[in-house]
């Protein structure tokens, strides 16, 4: 069923973005469709797709497009997904190429109807894309799995070079947000991650009902699991169906965030209104 977008009347001018246009743009939509592959820029509904498919990078979202979660926050569709894509990974891979990215973000639905939620997926599409772009730097954003170990130590074992799980909002805030996840697997996960040698990285939405002193307590666990990485950014509505904006954070705050996350040993902090997961990743990786 279509949705309509919710009204962005009260959104302050911080919050504007272009409209996407340029080659840049237009390259990357020929290309994702000629390989069949989806972008999560195209289901989230990321604010910042005109900024960076005209700049030539994009978020692969692989596992197809539906999502067997529902969350408050998700544009992504939910449902019955249709089955699984074996030759996903080279297509992507090649698109990378095609693309000549430098580094790669990989993400997915949560396809809680596989036995491993999709980690052999991520996997494979991890290895494709080594032996297609060798020296590309890659990222997964992954799913919690279910708490699954053995999904996670299929992931770590294709080495990603960044693993990214977003803890999203505060513990309080679950059960109306993330209402199929849990906060303490959420940091479980990383902290797993973390004792195999990765980079981690996690990220939150501000503005969903959250208090700043409840995300410094996120970030002060996201620490305790020895979490590298840091993103912040203000939480948009993306449809009269999902959770209403409660505030909108002025760039002050999100510069204030980032100076307490930098102190509390976090090795980078991205922090504003329009940052999401992978914006800017390659040079949150730098």
């Amino acid at each position: 069923m279509s949705r309509a977008p919710a009204p962005d009347a009260r959104r302050p001018d911080w919050l504007k973005v272009r409209l996407p246009r340029g080659d840049g743009y237009g390259r990357i939509r020929s290309l994702v469709e000629e390989q069949k592959l989806h972008t999560v820029c195209e289901s989230a509904r990321c604010p910042n797709l005109g900024e960076c498919w005209s700049a030539g990078t994009a978020t692969f979202m692989i596992l197809g497009d539906i999502c067997t979660r529902s969350c408050g926050f998700c544009a992504v569709i939910t449902g019955r997904p249709l089955g699984l894509d074996t030759g996903e990974p080279e297509r992507l891979a090649q698109a990378v190429r095609a693309l000549g990215v430098r580094h790669a973000v990989i993400t997915s639905v949560n396809r809680d109807d596989l036995p491993d939620g999709g980690a052999g997926i991520f996997a494979a599409c991890i290895h494709a894309v080594r032996r297609e772009v060798p020296g590309c730097r890659i990222e997964v954003l992954i799913p919690d799995f279910m708490g699954n170990g053995e999904a996670l130590r299929t992931v770590l074992a294709a080495s990603p070079d960044i693993l990214n799980h977003n803890t999203e909002t505060v513990p309080r805030l679950y059960a109306r947000v993330r209402p199929k996840a849990k906060y303490a697997r959420s940091l479980e996960l990383l902290r797993r991650a973390k004792d195999d040698g990765a980079v981690t990285k996690s990220g939150l939405m501000l503005g969903i009902g959250e208090t700043d002193d409840e995300v410094l307590a996120v970030m002060q666990d996201l620490r305790a699991a020895h979490c590298d990485i840091l993103t912040l950014g203000q939480y948009l509505q993306p449809t009269k169906e999902h959770l209403a904006v409660e505030r909108f954070v002025h760039p002050d705050t999100f510069a204030w965030l980032r100076t307490q996350a930098l102190e509390m040993g976090f090795r980078h902090c991205e922090s504003g209104p329009l940052v999401r997961s992978s914006y800017h990743a390659e040079k949150q990786a730098s």
